[in-house]
């Protein structure tokens, strides 16, 4: 499978938000050769590294066939007139979280990519749209995007092809680790697959672990909302902590 590196973005730290909280979320296209490294693009930028970037998110992609239901979903809005919403590095059409699984290797100009895990949206979407719940529409559509590790660092630019050369574990689509965290959030079996998952970024596979250990699922409204956001409609994406952890599959609430 060949797909086309549409737009190449990157983006600088800027404030956002009534608490100028520093956020590289806003991402422009670029037409020059960019040196892909084991932290991401060369020029690009992530305001809070302990929650963004690293080497298990060096690159973020997201799906520009998900823009056009978006618009569906929410109208005309400017951030979506254009790549970039989602504060993604790479644009491409043709790819979605059901044909993804952790552990795809592509080939991207010169650098070599594997997929290392999909993304959990935070508050920073609600502000960047102006919607205030935009995160936790996004965790609920399944439409997350994925990051990327890079196994090979080089030159990648916008028109580059992006090739699928190995995978590692096809079974484990994004769609299916989206379901397992979100949709039937306890099941057991699921959960210990994922925790032995040895491809999914670490910090992934130790959420599972976790799961399994608390038999309850992690509190999400400080990530969905942040910290002074507001919280409308939170108690409808909150699991009570009374949920077990079974063999079989936990509660739904789709």
């Amino acid at each position: 499978m060949t797909a086309t590196l549409d737009h190449l973005l990157i983006g600088a730290v800027a404030p956002i938000g009534s608490r100028g909280v520093p956020s590289g979320i806003d991402k422009r296209s670029v037409d020059a050769r960019i040196w892909l490294g084991r932290e991401g693009c060369e020029g690009d930028a992530q305001g809070d590294r302990k929650r963004h970037g690293g080497p298990e998110k060096a690159v973020h992609q997201y799906p520009v066939d998900h823009y056009g239901l978006w618009q569906a979903d929410l109208g005309s809005l400017e951030c979506l007139s254009r790549p970039g919403a989602f504060g993604e590095n790479l644009s491409v059409a043709g790819l979605s979280e059901s044909d993804v699984a952790v552990g795809d290797v592509y080939r991207l100009g010169q650098a070599l990519i594997e997929v290392s895990q999909g993304r959990q949206p935070c508050w920073k979407l609600n502000v960047r749209f102006g919607v205030p719940d935009m995160a936790l529409r996004v965790q609920r559509s399944g439409r997350t995007g994925w990051y990327y590790r890079v196994l090979e660092a080089g030159y990648v630019q916008a028109g580059d092809s992006l090739q699928l050369v190995d995978r590692r574990a096809p079974e484990w689509t994004l769609h299916r680790l989206w379901r397992a965290f979100y949709v039937d959030k306890l099941n057991g079996d699921e959960l210990a697959g994922i925790a032995a998952l040895g491809r999914l970024s670490e910090s992934w596979r130790h959420l599972a672990e976790r799961r399994l250990v608390n038999r309850s699922v992690e509190d999400w409204s400080t990530r969905l909302y942040g910290p002074d956001q507001d919280r409308a409609g939170e108690s409808a994406d909150r699991t009570p902590r009374e949920n077990q952890v079974t063999g079989r599959a936990g509660s739904e609430d789709r």
